[in-house]
């Protein structure tokens, strides 16, 4: 039997954001939120391929209600659970996310906050987002890892005007002795503490049908390491597949392992061993390229 890496699980599709650097706000899909029905189908079906699941495609995990729910029911099944968020709601659920015994690790997408107009100051953003990770490194052994995934691309300009505010704040939240700016000059991925990590890339663009071709040689580990299903039950190779526009199947009719071994879900994956993209939609995908570099 196949072993993911990483299954991703969207227990939402809405987003209290609108981000410039993703789909989200465009989505053609209805909106929805996963039930803990719904929930323990789909942790029961993929539990055999998988020992992590990522509460991430679209969407803000922190607005399901039942998301204390979903990480007992994951947690019981013997699943680890990592989610990404981008952190504007933490104060409303910091306390189940530590107490959680299901939970490994959450990701912050610090770069939602300049990508969207908000009003909410940026130093509380930054200071709420801190303090949790503050509580968590003391009070269980939960993984941190804050993302600025804004950096200038040969392709692409980011929205990165307050990176140094933010990590000159980060700097004096997390009580850090050392300069995060001269630092990131050596690597992007830094360990602040034990359990805590910032890590820095490039802004990507995402896979989109309307887009032009960028590389069909390309190799990528949707089925490989990773598959995900949406908040609807459909099966996708990998998490940027926003709309589902590769759909393998649907979890809700159909076995995993059937969709799986199903003839679409083999050309992929022997086409990405072949370091060819046989979808469209992957010939789109900007993430992909990250690989050839």
């Amino acid at each position: 039997m196949r072993k993911f890496k990483k299954v991703y699980i969207e227990i939402t599709n809405i987003c209290n954001l609108k981000c410039n650097f993703c789909p989200s706000p465009t989505l053609e899909r209805p909106l929805k939120f996963l039930d803990e029905k719904a929930f323990t189908h789909v942790v029961n079906s993929v539990k055999p391929y998988t020992d992590y699941i990522y509460f991430h495609l679209m969407g803000e995990p922190f607005l399901n209600k039942q998301l204390g729910r979903f990480l007992d029911i994951s947690h019981e099944n013997g699943l680890k659970v990592n989610l990404t968020t981008n952190g504007t709601l933490i104060n409303k659920v910091k306390d189940l996310l530590i107490e959680s015994k299901g939970l490994r690790q959450i990701n912050f997408s610090l770069h939602s906050f300049e990508a969207n107009d908000l009003t909410k100051d940026l130093h509380d953003y930054v200071e709420n987002i801190t303090n949790f990770i503050n509580e968590a490194n003391e009070k269980s052994d939960m993984i941190c890892a804050i993302r600025l995934w804004n950096m200038d691309s040969e392709e692409l300009k980011a929205s990165n005007t307050l990176n140094i505010d933010i990590l000159n704040l980060l700097e004096e939240k997390l009580n850090l002795d050392f300069s995060l700016s001269e630092r990131l000059q050596e690597t992007h991925n830094i360990k602040l503490r034990n359990n805590v990590y910032l890590n820095m890339a490039e802004k990507f663009q995402w896979p989109d049908m309307g887009n032009d071709i960028i590389d069909e040689n390309v190799f990528c580990y949707g089925l490989r390491d990773q598959i995900g299903v949406l908040v609807d039950g459909t099966v996708v190779p990998c998490c940027l597949d926003s709309e589902g526009k590769i759909p393998l199947g649907n979890i809700y009719e159909t076995s995993l392992e059937d969709i799986l071994n199903s003839e679409r879900a083999r050309a992929i994956y022997d086409g990405f061993s072949r370091r060819c993209a046989v979808e469209d939609l992957c010939k789109r995908c900007g993430y992909a390229t990250r690989h050839k570099k």
